[in-house]
């Protein structure tokens, strides 16, 4: 009994270390967004060694993979995992865009800290966001082939095509450049997408 709680007790030292870097990484990335972002920085800021970091992690990339992974998760994901799940197209479309401007919208200072740490030096980043574009990347193909396979897509539209489009329209950049550029409310931009897209598609 006593070693079981041992374990317990080391587990939840483990688990509230790792909460404290990554929560490091995103105040770092708050604060100053213009700055390379510092492993001693965020190992300071979460009181630990450097070292830990890469214990826990493993490396600079497997820290962006669970930070990225993390932001996901607390920003939405579960509403876009519902979107495609969705056996009408056309609503899988529509949920789609709303959840994917809603995560955005959520945290909108660490999204565009990390796209835009991603244009400058992918390394930076340790490869995630690139990782997480090709996963929606996927995501967008995805869409493209179910709509031509229920017949939404429009003839004069390819499925090449068709991703090309999505792939564009729900961006974080096209959600950013109405969003915070143009001053759209989240609803509105997510209407000005999601008639975008069907009029560009269906």
């Amino acid at each position: 009994m006593v070693r079981r709680y041992e374990q317990q007790i080391r587990a939840e030292n483990a688990e509230e270390t790792r909460r404290r870097i990554l929560d490091a990484v995103a105040e770092r990335l708050r604060s100053a967004p213009t700055e390379a972002l510092s492993l001693d920085q965020v190992a300071k800021l979460a009181r630990v060694a450097r070292s830990t970091i890469y214990l826990i992690f493993g490396s600079r990339a497997g820290l962006f993979d669970a930070f990225t992974e993390e932001l996901k998760e607390r920003t939405g994901l579960a509403g876009l995992t519902e979107a495609v799940s969705n056996p009408d197209v056309r609503q899988h479309l529509r949920d789609g865009i709303a959840a994917a401007c809603t995560m955005y919208a959520q945290d909108l200072t660490v999204y565009r800290v990390l796209f835009s740490m991603n244009h400058l030096d992918p390394a930076s980043v340790g490869g995630a966001v690139e990782r997480m574009e090709k996963n929606r990347a996927g995501g967008m193909a995805h869409l493209a082939q179910r709509l031509a396979d229920d017949s939404v897509l429009r003839d004069d539209v390819t499925v090449e095509q068709a991703s090309d489009v999505l792939w564009v329209l729900c961006s974080f950049e096209t959600f950013d450049a109405l969003y915070a550029d143009r001053g759209k409310s989240l609803d509105e931009a997510i209407e000005m997408i999601t008639w975008s897209a069907e009029h560009a598609l269906c």
